[in-house]
């Protein structure tokens, strides 16, 4: 069975409201990584991408992860630990969760028998 099984990452952005309701956090996305260098890739790409729009104590923070932390959570995520981002823009804190897992692959699409109807599929058909 761990021969079909395959290691990797599973990677999670979440929100949640600091000050007034809160509701829990949020769900904005998530991405599974194949490897350590992977997962904390995307998480580098989201922080470089919306740092300019954070206020400057988060950008700070951002920034301050991308130079000295992201080699510590690369080091954390390659001995297969957990590992957290979280930076506070305005009432938001934003978090990045990275954690190891085991991915069972889904059945290969080309042995199941497809319905009828995905046969008679045409491409830009307008019926």
């Amino acid at each position: 069975m761990t021969g079909m099984l395959r290691r990797g990452y599973w990677c999670e952005c979440s929100t949640e409201a600091i000050r007034g309701p809160q509701e829990g956090p949020v769900l904005l996305a998530s991405f599974d990584a194949c490897s350590a260098s992977q997962a904390d890739r995307w998480v580098a790409v989201a922080l470089r991408t919306i740092s300019p729009a954070l206020d400057a104590a988060a950008s700070d923070e951002a920034w301050t992860w991308l130079y000295d932390g992201r080699l510590e959570t690369r080091r954390a995520l390659l001995r297969r630990e957990p590992c957290t981002v979280t930076i506070t823009h305005a009432n938001t804190r934003i978090t990045w969760a990275i954690r190891p897992v085991l991915f069972l692959p889904l059945a290969h699409r080309q042995a199941a028998v497809l319905p009828a109807c995905a046969e008679a599929f045409k491409p830009g058909a307008t019926n």
